[in-house]
């Protein structure tokens, strides 16, 4: 699996973004997917997880209520809506993908070493 994040950009406190993340082969829909950040000088740490159905979500703590995870699997892309962004949002976003043959509609991941793909990373700069 390949992946392409993007729709980074520079935006002021309190505006919103939508970062896409598309991912090349025929079997998106089986991979869960996820959103994780690093901020410079830090650790990269978990945003947001989605199951292969987009049936579960899951949040990190500080965007949780001000950004929604999706997907569209016949797009083969999932998105990460950032509204009332904040400067302390102000990272390099990265989506991930992990495989999951197995029936498990309501599985998502919120840890790193749990993914085996992915993308390169869209930066989002957010001045106050």
């Amino acid at each position: 699996v390949q992946l392409q994040a993007s729709g980074g950009g520079v935006v002021q406190a309190g505006d919103s973004l939508r970062l896409s993340c598309v991912a090349s082969g025929r079997t998106f829909s089986s991979n869960v997917m996820g959103w994780f950040r690093q901020a410079p000088g830090k650790e990269r740490e978990f945003v947001g997880g989605i199951s292969k159905s987009g049936s579960s979500k899951g949040y990190a703590d500080s965007v949780k209520g001000r950004f929604t995870i999706s997907r569209v699997n016949s797009k083969n892309t999932m998105y990460l809506q950032m509204n009332s962004l904040k400067p302390e949002d102000t990272a390099v976003y990265y989506c991930a993908a992990k495989p999951l043959p197995t029936y498990s509609p309501g599985t998502y991941y919120t840890a790193q070493n749990e993914y085996d793909y992915w993308g390169q990373g869209t930066e989002v700069t957010v001045s106050s």
